[in-house]
């Protein structure tokens, strides 16, 4: 995630524990930092870890519920991380006027919502990641640009496939997106039939395998 975020001013939204801002900071990808957090027990650890840190000059802890707390214009960039998907999507919905022109996201399941949200609201997806762990993690960079997004435009790459699995991460047909679909394929095999949504899932995961195919 570190990597596809470069900034002078960054927020990152239900940051829990500070730990990327201080990252950000201390590897120069990001000149300041605002920190935004909702609960309690994580918004003091993250304000102790910014002190340990002594990046108090550089990093900023705010209490509030998404972007509430940022005046329109006063990032850069944002970064959304560690939830549902649908979640990362209905905090990006309610953030209006306070959307930054680059987001990053790394939602804990499919990134088909934020996908969804991202080609309605005219926000082109730039570079997206899929990082190996217990499960593979997406991570997406957003950036506002003006007509629709052109890495959906390919006429050989399914929509329902690319919303799914990501048109960069189709093309590029690394290991982890091939076990990703192989395991989706094994696990909506049994469960298909006309009329369930399993059945619409194991054909995008059937449209994705046969991208992937030498």
């Amino acid at each position: 995630m570190l990597a596809l975020i470069r900034a002078e001013a960054h927020a990152d939204i239900g940051s829990d524990h500070a730990k990327l801002p201080i990252r950000l900071i201390q590897s120069g990808r990001a000149g300041r930092c605002v920190v935004v957090e909702l609960n309690p027990g994580p918004l003091e650890l993250a304000r102790r870890n910014v002190t340990r840190a002594r990046l108090e000059g550089h990093i900023e802890v705010r209490a509030g519920d998404g972007f509430a707390p940022l005046a329109p214009g006063e990032v850069d960039s944002a970064s959304v991380s560690g939830m549902g998907a649908g979640t990362v999507a209905g905090i990006l919905r309610r953030a209006g006027e306070r959307l930054p022109p680059a987001l990053v996201v790394q939602p804990n399941d499919s990134p088909w919502p934020v996908r969804v949200w991202a080609r309605e609201q005219g926000y082109h997806l730039a570079a997206e990641r899929l990082i190996p762990g217990y499960w593979p993690y997406p991570v997406l960079r957003l950036e506002r640009r003006d007509g629709p997004d052109p890495v959906y435009a390919d006429a050989g790459l399914p929509l329902n496939a690319a919303l799914r699995y990501g048109p960069h991460l189709l093309r590029e047909g690394s290991g982890v997106l091939r076990g990703q679909v192989q395991a989706d394929l094994t696990r909506l095999t049994p469960l298909a039939a006309p009329g369930r949504t399993a059945q619409t899932e194991l054909e995008t995961a059937r449209a994705a395998w046969d991208l992937l195919q030498p």
